[in-house]
């Protein structure tokens, strides 16, 4: 399920807010010790992300699936940069930019425990099975992002934690179910402007040398 952009935060109506994460969007299938992490376009994502498969089994129930973001956090905030350097065909550099820039997964919704589809349950049913059925990590690798009514609360989130790397706010609606490649949520993202002033220039060449190539 998809976002469409807007420029103001909806207020006035029955929402659910949450932080748009600044990261790779993840499904996560999970059927026993068997891990699948899936981008937005069904490419395989678990070669490049090999330190979350065990916190992954940690904290998610034994079948299910599992919407969210993966996420790279710094002292300055997400780092966005550090997530596409993983996109890397070397085995060994990935297990080396694991060690070095971990990754860790914020979760939103929980669209299938066990034989049940949930995906036609309204958001706020799925959200009571997410934060019940998964076991969020002392250690923060594995966690539910936050969420509130209060379109102030949402402001702030917008407005506070942009420096920390904090893409915007998503809004959802708690009655709406999870319709597949639909841009049911509505999204409020940071906008940024730059005036920027671009030349160029070509090298001079000598008279002799042009009156030859005539």
């Amino acid at each position: 399920m998809l976002a469409k952009a807007q420029t103001e935060i909806p207020g006035g109506g029955d929402w659910r807010y949450e932080p748009k994460w600044d990261g790779f969007r993840a499904i996560v299938f999970r059927d026993g010790d068997s891990l699948h992490i899936a981008s937005r376009n069904a490419l395989p994502l678990e070669r490049y992300f090999p330190e979350l498969l065990d916190p992954f089994r940690e904290a998610l129930p034994d079948r299910c699936v599992v919407d969210g973001e993966i996420v790279i956090a710094s002292s300055h905030g997400l780092n966005f940069d550090a997530l596409q350097l993983r996109l890397h065909p070397a085995a060994s550099r990935v297990r080396m930019l694991a060690e070095q820039t971990p990754a860790s997964a914020v979760l939103f919704d929980l669209l299938a425990l066990g034989d049940r589809d949930l995906r036609n349950q309204p958001l706020a049913q799925r959200r009571a099975a997410l934060c019940d059925g998964v076991t969020a990590s002392t250690d923060r690798i594995i966690g539910i992002t936050p969420q509130t009514d209060d379109p102030d609360r949402a402001t702030e989130w917008f407005t506070r934690y942009e420096g920390a790397g904090l893409d915007g706010v998503v809004a959802k609606s708690p009655a709406q179910p999870y319709l597949p490649g639909e841009r049911g949520w509505i999204k409020v993202k940071h906008l940024r402007t730059v005036d920027a002033v671009v030349g160029g220039f070509r090298e001079a060449r000598r008279v002799h040398d042009v009156a030859q190539a005539a």
